[in-house]
Order: structure tokens, then C-alpha cells, then sequence
């Protein structure tokens, strides 16, 4: 038994599978009628909260939020509630994800209207043979002289807590780290730095299934509960403090299980997606989504995600109720499964395609 005690609890309603190589993208809706053909649809209900004042904002669909005009060459131009597309972008890490994000850039990204600036990893020797020397960034204090819209952060929470806040004075922010954000204190100075440089903070949604249908239910005052379960091999967990001390001693050992807050400093890469979980529903937060980390010895090559939630009760007292379960293939030991390699790709295109506009958006 880890900390926090427990275990995975029953599910409690329609189930949603994800196996192989199925899309890992919650279903788009219909194309807009102005929207650029050329670029793939952007994620839809992308959530918006700013909470600097300790107030929940108002809630959006794509389609409410942006509007796409096209005008000759395909090229994507502004218009009405339209701001400036990012189309300089850095990348802020360079392990797997960065890695992908890198080639999908530098061999998509021109036909996109989106152009790779700098790449920086902790270890620049890492990049050697793979990133063009003009790209590489040396000094991360820099990356103002290389003037990006978006700075793209694949790194470690780390990153986000320590520089956070300077790249915003320069760039919006994509967050891959979601789990950064439980730490209070970098969620405000995020918050403070986005409405002082007018810059916007994206944050990935993952591997988390029904971001939008979450966010909805928050919005509307109905969700009660939220659940998120995160189990894996032992090897493909990168765990600090107590819960690295913690030994899987059975087939299936739970690590954790209790509010994500208490779980994001200790598995700070093996959280994201209950992060993003709670950004998706701030009326529960950090402190009232459960959080639940499973070690388990049968899962050599997959990352499974579990998500439950419940709702308000009907007229005969039986309360509304999500389950959904998440199979995302994975190599042996690695900490990102392959369909969240895609989701994120697809994350980035979204914000590209978004107003730059203050606050906290999931995308």
C-alpha cells in the first residue's frame, strides 16, 4: 500500500474504450464555415479560466471563441475576435516529445504557416546531429532574441516553475508540464505575468479523455466528483520523495490515491493528465480531484488512464456517472505513451489557432 492509501475504486458507469491505434483525440465537431481547410480542425471547448482573482471565467467553444477567414493562396489571415496566429514557435525540451514536436515542425510545420525558431534542452549535447546548429538554443534567458509567439515547454515542471513567467514576457506558453501548476505559487505568477504581457498560457490536455464534456459539466455547476487513475508498469514511473521509497511488492500495487495537489511534487511526469483534469474542472481544483497511481507489473507496454466522474442526481435519486478507460500503447519504461505523442501535436496546432488572450486555457 503507497501513500494516501486505498485503492482504485468500482466503475461506475458507460465505459469508453481507447486501444491500438485509434484516434486519441476527443471527436471534433463539423468544420466552421470560414475555418482554413488546410490546417487540421483545432481541439474543440478548449477551456478558458482566469482566476486571478479567484474567480472561475466564462467558458468556450472553438467555434465562440475564434473566427477564420480565408482569403486567396489558402493563407490563414486575422478576423473578427481573431488575435495575431503564433506562427514563430520555440520547443523547450528535447525527449521524446520534444524530439517529435521538432521533425513534425520542421517538416509540416511550413506548409502550416508555422516556423521553427529554437529548440533548447538542459543537455545541448542531446540535439547534436539531429537540430541544425542555426536552431539550437544555448541560453534559455535568450529566447527573446529569437522573437516566438509560442514557446512550447516539453521539459520538466521544473522549467515552468523557474521560467515560467519570463517566457510569457516574451511569448504565449504552451505547458506540457501541467503538473507545475499545482504549486500555487507558480500558478499566480503565470497568471500575473500572462495579464501583464498580455500573452495567453495553453496547457495541454494529454491523455486526458472528455476534457470539453468535463469542463461543461463544471461550468454548469454539476459536477460532484472527479477520479482520475493512472496506472503503468513500475519502470515507466519517475517518482521523487516518499514515492520513489515506495516498492511494488504485488501484481498490482496502488502508489497513491488522494487530491492531485499532494501527488504533482512527487510524480511531477507521471501526473500530468490528472493536472489537466484539474484544470478542466476548477470548481473541484487541485485539492478535490482524486488522484490514484497504480504500479502494475502487467502493464510492460501501456499506460492506462481510468477517468470517472459523477453528476447531480436525477428524479428517482440515481446520480449521473462517467467512466471512461484509456489503453495507450507505450515502449517499455517510457513515461509518454504513443497516442499522446499525437494528442499533443494536435494541442499545438489548436493554440496556434486560438487568441492570445490572458489567462489559463486548456487546449
Amino acid at each position: 500500500m503507497g501513500l494516501g492509501g486505498g485503492t482504485a475504486g468500482p466503475r461506475t458507469g458507460p465505459e469508453t474504450r481507447e486501444q491500438g491505434t485509434e484516434s486519441p483525440e476527443s471527436p471534433t465537431p463539423s468544420p466552421l464555415p470560414h475555418s482554413q481547410p488546410s490546417l487540421p480542425p483545432p481541439q474543440a471547448g478548449c477551456g478558458f479560466h482566469d482566476n486571478l482573482a479567484g474567480q472561475k471565467g466564462g467558458l468556450g467553444t472553438a467555434e465562440e471563441i475564434f473566427h477564420i477567414s480565408r482569403k486567396g493562396g489558402g493563407r490563414m489571415q486575422e478576423g473578427r475576435g481573431w488575435a495575431r496566429v503564433p506562427r514563430r514557435v520555440g520547443v523547450v525540451g528535447y525527449g521524446r516529445l520534444g524530439q517529435s514536436l521538432v521533425s513534425h515542425l520542421l517538416t509540416q510545420g511550413p506548409e502550416l504557416g508555422l516556423e521553427l525558431v529554437f529548440v533548447w534542452n538542459r543537455d545541448p549535447g542531446r540535439m547534436a546531429g539531429s537540430v541544425p546548429p542555426s536552431l539550437q538554443l544555448q541560453n534559455l534567458a535568450a529566447l527573446g532574441e529569437r522573437h516566438p509567439d509560442l514557446v512550447v515547454e516539453v521539459a520538466h515542471p521544473q522549467i515552468i516553475q523557474e521560467s515560467g513567467a519570463q517566457i510569457l514576457h516574451h511569448a504565449n506558453l504552451l505547458v506540457g508540464s501541467p503538473s507545475a501548476l499545482a504549486d500555487q505559487a507558480t500558478e499566480q505568477r503565470l497568471l500575473e505575468a500572462s495579464h501583464r504581457w498580455d500573452h495567453a498560457v495553453f496547457v495541454a490536455r494529454g491523455a486526458l479523455w472528455g476534457t470539453e464534456d468535463i469542463t461543461r459539466l463544471d461550468a454548469a455547476g454539476g459536477l460532484q466528483s472527479l477520479r482520475v487513475t493512472m496506472a503503468t508498469h513500475p519502470d515507466g514511473f519517475r517518482l521523487e520523495g516518499p514515492l520513489a521509497a515506495v516498492r511494488s511488492t504485488e501484481h498490482r500495487t496502488v502508489l497513491y490515491e488522494g487530491p492531485v495537489r499532494g501527488l504533482c511534487p512527487f510524480a511531477p511526469r507521471n501526473s500530468n493528465t490528472m493536472a489537466a483534469a484539474a484544470l478542466a474542472a476548477p470548481s473541484l481544483g487541485f485539492d478535490r480531484v482524486v488522484g490514484v497511481l497504480v504500479a502494475d507489473l502487467g502493464l510492460a507496454d501501456m499506460h492506462v488512464v481510468d477517468v470517472e466522474l459523477t453528476g447531480p442526481p436525477g428524479p428517482t435519486g440515481r446520480s449521473f456517472a462517467v467512466h471512461t478507460h484509456r489503453e495507450n500503447p507505450a515502449e517499455p519504461g517510457a513515461v509518454t505513451g504513443s497516442a499522446t505523442v499525437t494528442a499533443f501535436w494536435r494541442s499545438l496546432l489548436g493554440c496556434c489557432q486560438l487568441p492570445s488572450r490572458p489567462g489559463i486555457h486548456l487546449c
